[in-house]
């Protein structure tokens, strides 16, 4: 981020924050409202559904390599043992990425994570265990984008120190050559 930007900075971009917020914020508020007005337990259970499936896909492929610049998907090898990948932006990127669009990316990640866990409360205390299967998945989704840009972010970080350190030790390095080349 640039040290000259404005204390009230504005969102780099706000699309991607508005859509990145859109489908959480649908998700809850249909299942919230629509025990309020919908007799029909499958079409909530599929709207609902739908709405954080789109907000996961959103989340995982387009906001959080727009605002935080990390990637993250998880592939199995040909021995059947799930493997992590990850992408993050070079350092240089990742240092001009605004602190608004980081800051709405990891608070809405967390916050919609706590509200399904409101609500999965709220169905144990009313004794819903269908509306607990809509909660659980939508829960589930969203602790997988938590857990994989975590992990993305705890691996970035070991990336930059492993690039710090070999570019520390490849300058000493030639430094001393150039040193004893001289003599």
């Amino acid at each position: 981020m640039d040290p000259n930007q404005p204390v009230g900075e504005n969102y780099a971009n706000p699309r991607t924050c508005f859509f990145h917020v859109l489908f959480k914020a649908a998700a809850l508020a249909f299942y919230i409202l629509s025990a309020l007005f919908i007799d029909n337990f499958v079409i909530i259970f599929v709207v609902t559904v739908l709405l954080a499936a789109l907000d996961f896909w959103v989340v995982k492929n387009v906001s959080g390599r727009i605002l935080v610049g990390l990637r993250w998907w998880n592939e199995i090898n040909d021995l059947g043992e799930s493997v992590w990948k990850f992408e993050c932006l070079d350092q240089e990127s990742l240092s001009r990425m605004n602190k608004k669009d980081s800051w709405l990316f990891w608070w809405t990640l967390y916050l919609t994570a706590i509200a399904w866990i409101l609500l999965a409360i709220f169905s144990l205390i009313r004794l819903q265990a269908d509306y607990l299967l809509v909660v659980g998945v939508c829960l589930t989704l969203s602790i997988a984008n938590i857990v994989g840009f975590t992990k993305c972010k705890k691996d970035a970080k070991k990336q930059i120190q492993q690039f710090a350190s070999q570019t520390i030790a490849s300058r000493f390095s030639s430094t001393l050559q150039s040193a004893f080349s001289v003599v």
